[in-house]
């Protein structure tokens, strides 16, 4: 969505450029070619020369909030409502500033006196007011559309508001309104870059790459010299790379050399860096992502949004002391925008730094730690769930199972997670043999979810014939020996219906001796003889030295 806002944003005020003062020109195309270091002096420089154009004050802002910094933002606002000309565009710009700080009354307010002196035919204001809706922290896609009506019947052939209406519709996920209202725009106003831009957006979100890439491609052949189109084509090779493992490696570098064309188009301001890290951190190029934030950090040392990007190239990098540190230093910044990969990152460090190398001891406090912050992740962010399944299985396969319990038990509180039941089997597997240790006694409430677990997968995954198995196990620990038998017998079941290829198996085979062997013995306890003696046969019949079967029958 944070493109699609630079998209949007940038397209209404080239488009409309026509009916601004001249001097704005240079203004509203670097702004649109995300030249947006370019475009603050050339504003300043026109609200110094002339201060009562409300419009470029109003510009300046907009791009303050494009780059995050939402102080500068406001002081631009709060001075251009006092503007002889268009002061009024300001008061749009606080709104937005409200929207973000969920101030939706105040934001009411600032819209309704930006559209007081608004004529019949006018739809800028309208227009800027659902960009204000789209452009929020919480974008508010509904109401855009609701304004953009206003706009559509006060012009329905405004090229900017098909685009504005293209953008709302993309955001409220209705691809073909969206379709429909970026064709619309581009045949309005052929000269439109955004427009065509946008109809590649859509073919890039559904997938057909080769024709989002061909779209691109046109745009870039009459417009060499448009930097946003480069992004797009990079964002396409990623998701390309994507849905093509076998190309990924390919795709992925063609998309870096794409940003990197898009980075010498626009400008290497800290935003620009911002996005080129954000970039880097979906392609995964953490060598080049700490690059990039070593850069950031010459140029300001005081944004805190550099510490994440430090903080995630570090831990990605193998350096857990600078990653925590960073991490820590962003989230405690009270000026930091703190999203769920924040958590998840810090809790990962932490956890690696807690794991120590192999043969030592884990560092159970900071392991603790790290815990509690991936919780904290997921409580913002569910779908951070899948990332953990792998992390769950190195523990697991380290032998520490107290420590992969903890995180799958973290994994298992998404059952939307595609990894569900494959983590609900790891985490009943990780608590059991948590607990199967001589030198200690085991833990009833920690086997207890053991069982559960094992019997959920049971019942999502009926052939998984070694759940039953664990159940069994389990509920030995337990001393829950009706239970145990009936899990026993759940084994014997599953597997005996696989046919004669499973039964051959070795491994199969020396489960079902032990099946066999702990469901006679519960009949033999109780006396069932006549079970009894079945599964000791059967036990026998598959392994004929096996000496408790053997003895168990003498016995009976």
């Amino acid at each position: 969505m944070s493109k699609l806002r630079i998209a949007a944003f940038t397209a209404f005020i080239l488009g409309s450029s026509a009916i601004q003062a001249q001097d704005t020109n240079a203004a509203l195309k670097a702004i649109d070619g995300e030249q947006y270091e370019k475009a603050k002096t050339i504003l300043k420089s026109i609200i110094q020369s002339k201060p009562s154009d409300g419009r470029a004050s109003f510009l300046l802002g907009k791009v303050y909030l494009k780059q995050d910094v939402e102080d500068s933002a406001k002081v631009v606002f709060d001075k251009g409502i006092t503007a002889k000309d268009d002061g009024n565009l300001n008061y749009i710009g606080l709104g937005e500033i409200d929207l973000n700080n969920n101030n939706t009354s105040g934001a009411q307010a600032n819209f309704t006196n930006a559209l007081k002196d608004v004529r019949k035919k006018d739809t800028e204001e309208y227009v800027y007011i659902a960009k204000a809706y789209m452009d929020a922290d919480k974008p508010d896609f509904k109401n855009a559309l609701t304004t953009l009506e206003k706009a559509k019947v006060a012009n329905a052939q405004d090229a900017q508001v098909q685009l504005a209406l293209g953008d709302a519709y993309f955001g409220n996920k209705n691809q073909n309104e969206a379709y429909v209202s970026y064709r619309s725009a581009a045949q309005i106003d052929p000269t439109l870059i955004r427009a065509k831009m946008q109809l590649g957006v859509l073919l890039k979100f559904a997938r057909a790459f080769a024709e989002a890439d061909k779209a691109f491609k046109g745009i870039v052949a009459t417009n060499p010299d448009y930097g946003p189109v480069y992004r797009e084509l990079a964002e396409t090779y990623y998701l390309w790379g994507n849905n093509e493992p076998k190309k990924y490696n390919e795709y992925v570098k063609q998309a870096v050399t794409y940003y990197e064309k898009y980075m010498s188009l626009t400008d290497y301001s800290l935003a620009s860096r911002m996005r080129h890290a954000d970039f880097l951190i979906l392609a995964k190029d953490y060598k080049a992502l700490e690059v990039e934030a070593d850069q950031m950090k010459k140029i300001d040392n005081v944004n805190p949004r550099i510490l994440r990007y430090l903080g995630y190239s570090a831990y990605e990098n193998g350096n857990t002391d600078v990653a925590i540190k960073s991490l820590q230093d962003f989230i405690a910044n009270p000026k930091s925008k703190v999203i769920a990969r924040d958590h998840m990152y810090l809790g990962l460090s932490k956890l690696k730094k807690a794991a120590g190398t192999a043969g030592q001891p884990v560092d159970t406090a900071l392991f603790d730690q790290g815990v509690a912050d991936i919780k904290k992740a997921v409580e913002m962010d569910n779908t951070l769930t899948a990332d953990l399944s792998e992390l769950g299985k190195t523990f697991f396969d380290q032998k520490l199972f107290r420590e992969a319990a903890a995180i799958y038990e973290i994994a298992v509180s998404n059952p939307e997670s595609k990894n569900y039941t494959q983590d609900l089997f790891y985490y009943g597997y990780a608590l059991y043999y948590a607990n199967n240790r001589k030198d200690a006694k085991p833990d009833m409430d920690q086997l207890v979810k053991a069982e559960a677990a094992f019997a959920k997968v049971a019942e999502n995954s009926p052939t998984t014939q070694d759940a039953h198995l664990f159940r069994a196990r389990a509920n030995s620990l337990m001393e829950k020996n009706a239970e145990m038998a009936k899990s026993y017998e759940d084994y014997i079941r599953v597997a005996s219906e696989k046919g004669p290829e499973e039964l051959a198996k070795e491994a199969t085979k020396k489960k079902l001796v032990e099946a066999y062997n702990n469901a006679g013995a519960f009949y033999a306890a109780t006396n069932d003889k006549v079970k009894a003696k079945d599964y000791f046969n059967k036990s026998i019949a598959i392994s004929p030295t096996d000496e408790f079967a053997t003895q168990s029958l003498k016995k009976l």
